[in-house]
């Protein structure tokens, strides 16, 4: 594990610390995110996707989605406790860190050659940018031109993903106020200051999400759905995940037995 990560990931935390490498030469066996993008590269593993997930046909939407939340996953959570927790910024641009996947195509562990740089005391746009920009645009935008699957619903991955380790972080930290004003910024906040272009643009994190409130044991308890449906239930044999905004039970206007709360 980077040094610098190791006072946050203790004990069980540890392997998600583990998921990030930083050392002069990359791995022999993994492939820059920059050239993974490439469209036959790409095309490959989809379908290596489709193989371990036992999906047939041309349509790779679900597969593209269900891939990215196993991508971001193991991406997220090393690069955001260092942004937010330590104001560390890890070089992430495509063209600056590595992927190591095993034989189904998901990913095991990234690499960078350099540490970057502290950025303690910058905005969010700052730390967060290169990421946003220069890594998960162009991974999402490739997979969108190779599979059909729509932006919003990779995006609407990476913010559950973003939403976790924020939480987590906010956790460990005792809600420290820089944490939170990154998790306002991040998955509240409409606008983004720049994009890749230096241009005033939508903050893509940023979308619809309801709390509907479920009957159990007699009181309603609350849940707060996803702000997309990671089409996980186009999948052979899944279904629709249990935060789902478009489960059946969940689905605005029809009578299951739940209450809708104001959107947040």
């Amino acid at each position: 594990m980077i040094p610098l990560l190791k006072p946050i990931f203790q004990g069980a935390l540890a392997p998600f610390g583990e998921k990030l490498q930083c050392a002069a030469t990359a791995p022999s066996d993994a492939v820059r995110i920059e050239d993974l993008l490439q469209h036959d590269t790409l095309l490959a593993l989809m379908h290596r996707q489709a193989g371990f997930r036992r999906s047939t046909g041309s349509d790779l939407r679900a597969v593209a989605s269900a891939w990215t939340l196993e991508y971001l996953g193991a991406l997220l959570p090393p690069v955001v406790a260092a942004a937010s927790v330590l104001q560390h910024v890890f070089p992430m641009s495509a063209s600056q860190v590595w992927v190591r996947l095993d034989g189904d195509g998901d990913p095991v562990t990234f690499h960078i050659r350099d540490m970057g740089e502290s950025r303690a005391g910058t905005g969010t746009a700052q730390r967060y940018g290169p990421l946003l920009w220069l890594h998960l645009q162009p991974l999402f935008t490739a997979l969108g031109e190779l599979t059909r699957v729509a932006p919003k619903i990779l995006w609407g991955n990476a913010a559950r993903n973003f939403e976790s380790v924020l939480d987590q972080a906010l956790a460990l930290t005792g809600a420290a106020a820089p944490i939170l004003r990154d998790r306002e910024h991040l998955l509240q906040s409409p606008d983004w200051p720049q994009d890749r272009e230096g241009r005033p643009c939508t903050n893509p994190l940023h979308g619809r999400q309801r709390v509907v409130h479920r009957l159990q044991e007699g009181r309603h308890a609350p849940l707060k759905l996803h702000r997309q449906c990671c089409l996980n239930h186009l999948l052979p044999g899944e279904r629709h995940c249990g935060a789902c905004p478009l489960a059946p039970q969940y689905r605005q206007g029809e009578d299951q037995g739940e209450i809708d709360a104001p959107v947040v």
